[in-house]
């Protein structure tokens, strides 16, 4: 029987918690190059710029059918928020991030078989209330999360994000990035949230 969260319901116009770690809980990222790749798969494919293959040809772009509005890559899995305009636009794109990265893994070193421990899973956010909630269980997913470099909190705090990363339905729930800020710092609200957004990760 498939594991909770790997069957997909696909739905348009709807939020999903996406989440997928290394096989038997390896490493998936090594070094900073190696989360700059994955970054740039993202890009890729979620940019308003159409990018092109080294052959000129290009790549399919799923701007305006799919969002990416926070994530968290660790060293052994990675959380994404995602807002699934057209249906099957996240079947598609996890498919071009999963599998590219995937190779290109495995080439730089020489390894061979499964990265990930399964497909994604993906866990619809069904009440919109728990949006902001997610949010910070993304955000604070690392230790050293006011510095970590390799999440979308400081696109939330401080820089102007990329085209690529829509931060807006987030942060427009706060008056403004430092109410934000203050939100993702108090624990003692996560504490007490966390039991009420168990069951709408796609990790748990």
């Amino acid at each position: 029987m498939p594991s909770r969260n790997v069957v997909k319901i696909d739905i348009p116009n709807t939020f999903y918690h996406v989440y997928a770690r290394g096989h038997n809980k390896g490493l998936i990222f090594r070094d900073d190059e190696d989360y700059r790749v994955f970054l740039n798969l993202l890009k890729r494919y979620l940019d308003i710029i159409i990018i092109n293959n080294s052959s000129g040809r290009p790549y399919a772009n799923l701007y305006g059918q799919i969002e990416l509005n926070c994530y968290c890559l660790m060293p052994n899995h990675f959380h994404l928020l995602l807002y699934q305009i057209n249906e099957h636009a996240m079947t598609q794109l996890m498919r071009f991030i999963m599998t590219g990265y995937s190779r290109y893994f495995n080439k730089k070193y020489e390894l061979s078989g499964a990265l990930f421990e399964t497909t994604y899973k993906a866990s619809i956010i069904s009440i919109n209330k728990y949006l902001i909630h997610i949010s910070r269980y993304i955000h604070i997913n690392p230790k050293d999360w006011r510095t970590y470099k390799y999440s979308s909190l400081t696109y939330y705090l401080a820089k102007t994000p990329p085209e690529w990363l829509q931060t807006k339905r987030i942060i427009e729930l706060f008056s403004s990035p430092n109410e934000y800020e203050l939100f993702i710092a108090d624990y003692e609200d996560y504490k007490y949230t966390l039991d009420d957004i168990k069951h709408e990760l796609a990790n748990k």
